[in-house]
């Protein structure tokens, strides 16, 4: 019989706490998003099996947590560095919703293809253009074969007419 402790690993306590708390979050909002009627069968109330299911969640979630918690290792806060880093990118993302409707589809895509990839560590110059094409074919797939519609960006109001709408209608 193997009796040695199993260590948690330093991201399993977090996804378990975040598991938790939503859980809980999901659990305190249950009363106003599902209700019980005066009348009917308890089984067939609308409130019944959601919240049997969300105490359920939060009731285990919590005790994963209070098991695990115990076995613990080391390392959580660096694990925890390394989640919101992903979080860089959500912030490239924002950004570049933000800038499509003032700069244009096409500019802010071949701009930002090419900025990550030099974020992601690209330096040669040949993968860079390689960047710069994958922009490119992304907004001809988008914009031509796909038929998406994406509003023109508001710098193209300084070109010249039949230039302007070109790009509003094509990039």
């Amino acid at each position: 019989m193997n009796t040695q402790t199993i260590k948690t690993k330093p991201g399993e306590i977090l996804f378990i706490a975040a598991f938790f708390l939503f859980s809980a979050f999901l659990l305190s909002q249950l009363g106003e998003q599902a209700t019980f009627k005066p009348k009917g069968k308890f089984f067939a109330q609308p409130a019944v099996w959601p919240g049997i299911s969300v105490f359920g969640m939060t009731l285990f979630g919590g005790l994963h947590l209070l098991t695990r918690y115990k076995h613990r290792v080391g390392g959580t806060g660096a694990e925890f560095t390394t989640w919101l880093r992903a979080l860089e990118f959500v912030a490239w993302f924002m950004v570049y919703v933000y800038a499509v409707p003032k700069f244009g589809y096409l500019p802010c895509t071949l701009l930002f293809t090419t900025a990550l990839g030099f974020r992601m560590g690209y330096r040669k110059t040949s993968t860079l253009l390689w960047a710069t094409f994958a922009g490119l074919m992304i907004v001809f797939i988008f914009k031509t074969l796909l038929g998406v519609k994406i509003p023109g960006g508001a710098i193209y109001e300084y070109l010249p007419d039949a230039l302007r709408n070109f790009m509003i209608v094509n990039f």
